[in-house]
């Protein structure tokens, strides 16, 4: 799960960075509203932490604009303001939740998973071919036979099973993946490619995660 923290105070977003990547979340930062907006819009992101406060734009400003392309992704707001005038208001314009600055870690890890829970109809089992892998659980079958798979191969995995049949860019997947964002030996792919083949015991033939040459790969039925 990817989380954009908007906050323009230093201490605040790393200690926020540092606890959530703990949780095995991808953090991204943005320092100020204008930026945050711009980040947010990319649509990477499964849930956006924003303050109210902040230089360039507002994050009453930056909810408004972000629930214009985005109206289901969950946004929780951070903020030193208290009155119940104030909350219903950042609700009305589309927070789903708040939390008040001081706050404690734990509370807000709740409020991020009670946000994160998949929705009625929202699909959390997926298949290719004899493979089935569980979100919900992390879990990984073949032929009814559970995979022990590392976080980051399941991750993986999860990834190309979401985008069945489109070819995915290596750069794409490093991205999303490893949440690597620069320069980056796209290599590591294959080699995490090969392992997950071989612990699903998928042979040459089993083309169920098809290379794209020189472009990336492909889970595809066969």
């Amino acid at each position: 799960m990817r989380i954009l923290v908007i906050e323009d105070e230093p201490g605040i977003s790393g200690f926020l960075k540092q606890g959530l990547e703990e949780e095995s979340f991808s953090v991204d930062v943005a320092a100020d509203g204008k930026h945050g907006l711009e980040m947010a819009l990319s649509g990477e992101y499964d849930l956006i932490l924003v303050d109210w406060m902040l230089p360039g734009k507002s994050g009453i400003e930056v909810t408004r604009e972000f629930r214009k392309s985005y109206p289901a992704t969950p946004l929780i707001f951070l903020t030193a303001k208290d009155t119940t005038d104030e909350i219903v208001f950042a609700l009305q314009e589309g927070a789903n939740d708040y939390i008040r600055k001081p706050f404690h870690f734990e509370e807000l890890l709740a409020r991020i998973r009670v946000q994160l829970r998949p929705k009625t109809g929202e699909t959390t089992v997926f298949t290719l071919g004899p493979i089935t892998l569980y979100t919900e659980s992390h879990r990984v079958e073949k032929d009814g036979k559970e995979i022990a798979l590392t976080q980051k191969e399941f991750a993986l995995l999860e990834y190309l099973i979401r985008n069945k049949g489109k070819v995915c860019r290596r750069s794409r997947i490093i991205e999303s993946v490893w949440d690597i964002h620069f320069g980056y030996d796209s290599g590591v792919i294959d080699v995490f490619i090969n392992s997950i083949r071989k612990k699903l015991g998928l042979t040459k033939e089993d083309n169920y995660l098809q290379a794209i040459r020189g472009v990336g790969y492909m889970a595809q039925e066969i």
